[in-house]
């Protein structure tokens, strides 16, 4: 059996492709980056814990950030791993949630794009904050 972590990030990366849309939790539909991250947990076998309320730009996300607990996640150090979820800031109270495939990958639900896509590199935006599935 897979561990978690590499669950999670195999049905991240399935869901490429999916359209964008905020506050989307159905890749049929649209998927937000907060939206993606739960979908790929809870097709996963995971448990997702999902903020509503927010927009594309909010400087307070203190919220959102207790579910990234709620659904398993620990503060992680170190180098970024498959399976770990980072917090960027693309811009001035933006703040995007991106899921590591190894290597340099990423997967994330791209706005401007208006679908999920696969990335190299974080673009150069600066990380806020890393984190890995807690240990069961």
């Amino acid at each position: 059996m897979t561990c978690p972590a590499e669950r999670f990030a195999a049905e991240a990366e399935r869901l490429a492709g999916a359209p964008f849309r905020l506050h989307g939790r159905d890749p049929a539909t649209g998927l937000d980056c907060l939206g993606l991250a739960c979908c790929a947990l809870d097709r996963a076998g995971l448990r997702s814990v999902s903020p509503a309320g927010y927009s594309l730009r909010s400087i307070a996300i203190e919220r959102q950030l207790a579910c990234v607990a709620l659904s398993g996640f620990a503060a992680a150090d170190g180098a970024i791993e498959r399976g770990d979820m980072v917090l960027v800031r693309p811009g001035p109270a933006q703040h995007h949630l991106l899921i590591a495939l190894g290597d340099d990958r990423f997967v994330h639900a791209h706005a401007g794009l208006c679908r999920v896509i696969l990335q190299t590199g974080l673009s150069g935006w600066p990380v806020l904050h890393h984190w890995r599935l807690a240990q069961p």
